[in-house]
């Protein structure tokens, strides 16, 4: 699962840098435009994504998640195939949008793999997975940036298909799931509505998914204008995509290089103290990009700030990990993915109409007040649940004395 989540990493992130560019290439359009489009593209595979989640959790909780993901490893090949044969924005906004009705590959083999772990170790067995999803988002916006430069766009498009048609056969051949029978085992079986209430009555459960929320729309709000921020920051751009995978990837690098010691760290002193540390790094490190005047400085920023996203999506999946029933977990991972997704739709469309009002370093500000957001929302769920607990404790306490 590792090898195939690497490949299919690296082959999304190829193209992700250079969306904005690839544009640019269907006609003469101002930047304003382009940065808008961006958004708009970008977002709506997210938008798709967000609705159609819970719906593929759900199907994996029942009839296994090795199937879906084979049908989404397959979806998205054919869609990205096809983005290199686009002749307009309309048309790669379309693809886009197929693209998010099949997206959810990685989550979904992240629910499998958690279904299959010991609580006490979920942290850093995901943190081992995650470096797989890191390493390939890491060398992908590389390779892609420089797959560009040499054959050009449709063909760094044809060769990304291709890989992850590979990663999907790897699934198919190596992996083999063991699902269990939830009657057979005499466990509750929750209905849909029963879930929803579940998640959105728990404070905790429902806090991880806000932060997931935010992270996501603060993380996507810069990402599709990344190139353009790269193009303004240098004098030479015969080397630009190149140079914006770099900037891209770095943060994959210090994501790399932190997660499983997050992870650990998690399953030592709790995910949720580590989410906090790692909330309050992200605006130390993302404020200062707003004001760097050079590439290099904003690779230094992008991978300082790379370092704490590390520990932030295993920690929060062990959080859901410990916190949800086993025979709704891919379903409750659905909605936290849901949460990501809508994230993922908000912030390339703020960060588009934001940065053609107010200016790409505006975005930053933006995206940094969000981290804070989080971070009291998690602060406040912990503290509701700290009481609670001692609240508990303290009627036990009064029945154990009658």
């Amino acid at each position: 699962m590792w090898i195939a989540n690497f490949l299919v990493a690296a082959s999304a992130t190829m193209i992700l840098p250079f969306l904005s560019l690839y544009i640019g290439t269907f006609g003469e359009f101002s930047s304003a435009y382009i940065q808008k489009w961006s958004g708009f593209v970008f977002g709506i595979t997210f938008l798709t994504a967000f609705l159609i989640s819970p719906i593929w959790g759900r199907f994996g909780d029942k009839h296994g998640r090795k199937k879906i993901l084979l049908i989404t490893g397959f979806g998205i090949a054919i869609s990205v195939f096809l983005m290199g044969y686009a002749s307009s924005v309309t048309e790669l906004f379309f693809l886009r949008l197929f693209m998010g009705l099949v997206t959810g590959f990685i989550p979904t083999s992240i629910a499998l793999i958690s279904a299959q772990t010991d609580k006490k170790r979920a942290g850093k067995v995901l943190a081992t997975v995650q470096t797989g999803t890191v390493s390939g988002g890491l060398f992908g916006p590389l390779i892609g940036g420089s797959l560009v430069d040499v054959v050009g766009f449709q063909y760094t498009f044809i060769l990304t298909s291709s890989v992850i048609a590979l990663a999907t056969f790897i699934v198919a051949i190596g992996i083999k799931e063991v699902v269990g029978n939830e009657k057979e085992k005499g466990k509750k079986i929750y209905s849909r509505k029963e879930v929803f209430n579940l998640v959105f009555q728990s404070k905790l459960l429902l806090a991880v998914m806000l932060i997931s929320f935010f992270i996501q729309t603060a993380n996507f709000s810069i990402q599709p204008l990344l190139a353009l921020y790269v193009n303004e920051l240098t004098v030479n751009t015969t080397n630009l995509a190149f140079l914006a995978g770099l900037a891209f990837s770095i943060t994959g690098l210090g994501n790399l290089l932190s997660t499983r010691s997050w992870g650990n760290l998690g399953d030592k002193i709790g995910h949720g103290k580590v989410l906090i540390i790692c909330l309050i790094l992200s605006v130390v490190f993302f404020i200062p990009q707003a004001f760097v005047t050079n590439i290099w400085q904003l690779v230094f920023l992008r991978f300082l700030y790379g370092i704490q996203v590390g520990g932030l999506i295993p920690c929060m999946t062990a959080y859901i990990r410990q916190l949800a029933p086993l025979s709704v977990q891919g379903e409750i991972l659905g909605y936290n993915q849901s949460f990501r997704f809508l994230g993922n739709v908000i912030g390339p469309v703020l960060g588009g109409l934001l940065s053609g009002y107010f200016g790409i370093s505006f975005v930053f500000y933006f995206a940094s007040s969000l981290f804070l957001v989080g971070l009291g929302i998690l602060w406040f769920a912990l503290k509701a649940e700290e009481v609670t607990v001692k609240a508990d404790a303290h009627i036990l306490k009064k029945v154990k004395d009658l």
